[in-house]
């Protein structure tokens, strides 16, 4: 019996020594990555300074100027573009899913969402080019705005389909952590269904929504082949949502094989690369730190 119980308690360490071992390697290539980017970044940074990286607009690798600034407001600009798009279809969604539809309709329709959220990317993207750009160039001259349909407006819609599944999906889960109690006793107090959902549910679950919408921005900024193919891809500040843009991801995809040809190019893109981790880390780290908030406050 003895000897059973060693077996067993052998298989136990061996397990938890395992899982410990591969939680420290993803970890360990997180950081790997991260200070990779920085060493190759570092050739720039010695030549230019941050702030002139960061906050120049003049783009010219030939002249050895690479100026980060209309890509970065580029890919603020989509991200706060899309967003502004999916946010209400994805909060009255997943309201409608949590609160009102019946269990059969919302099994069927998280079936759906999930396939939508398993689509690639360059899918969408070829959506995107063959619907999206002609009914923003259509929209854009029914404005008296001359436009290829190719610009940031387009990239946004695509993107906002794209994010919509993701943040439909985390919501979902949220607003059915609210316990049930709550709302049966805001209905017996007389409440109606939707002053349940406004003054209750949503108020018990504004933590973890926020978390799934910046979860959804972390998506949105990371996001390359399909805002690649719609957006235009002009290195400028776009004043307009129907003129063309130039995300981060798509810069970096689009110029990577040009890095040998020309010096210094390589660390710009990857200084490009690293201050697009570092603002996706943020947004990720932001978001977990807020969904574990919520699972305390629903645990007590």
């Amino acid at each position: 019996m003895s000897r059973l119980f060693r077996k067993r308690h052998f298989k136990d360490f061996l397990a938890l020594i395992s899982g410990r071992c591969f939680l420290i390697f993803i970890n360990f290539l997180a950081l790997l990555i991260f200070f990779g980017l920085i060493l190759k970044a570092r050739p720039i940074l010695g030549i230019v300074s941050l702030p002139e990286l960061l906050f120049s607009s003049s783009w010219h690798p030939l002249k050895n100027e690479f100026g980060l600034f209309p890509f970065i407001v580029g890919t603020l600009q989509v991200t706060m573009l899309t967003m502004l798009i999916a946010l209400p279809i994805c909060m009255l969604a997943a309201i409608y899913l949590s609160e009102y539809s019946r269990k059969r309709f919302r099994e069927a329709a998280r079936f759906i969402i999930d396939i939508l959220a398993g689509i690639p990317s360059v899918v969408y993207g070829l959506c995107g080019v063959l619907v999206v750009v002609p009914f923003v160039r259509f929209t854009g001259e029914l404005f008296g705005v001359q436009t290829t349909g190719y610009s940031l407006l387009a990239g946004s819609i695509v993107l906002a389909v794209m994010v919509i599944p993701f943040v439909i999906s985390i919501s979902v889960e949220v607003l059915r952590m609210v316990p049930d109690p709550l709302r049966e006793s805001a209905l017996a107090l007389g409440a109606t269904r939707w002053e349940v959902v406004k003054y209750v549910v949503l108020k018990k679950a504004r933590a973890g929504l926020i978390a799934a919408v910046v979860l959804g921005f972390a998506r949105a900024f990371g996001e390359t082949m399909a805002v690649l193919m719609v957006v235009g891809n002009v290195a400028q500040i776009s004043f307009s949502v129907f003129e063309p843009a130039y995300p981060l991801p798509a810069l970096i995809a689009n110029n990577y094989g040009e890095v040998m040809s020309i010096p210094l190019y390589d660390a710009a893109l990857m200084s490009a690369a690293l201050v697009l981790m570092i603002v996706v880390t943020i947004f990720s780290l932001t978001a977990h730190y807020t969904l574990l908030k919520v699972g305390e406050r629903s645990g007590r």
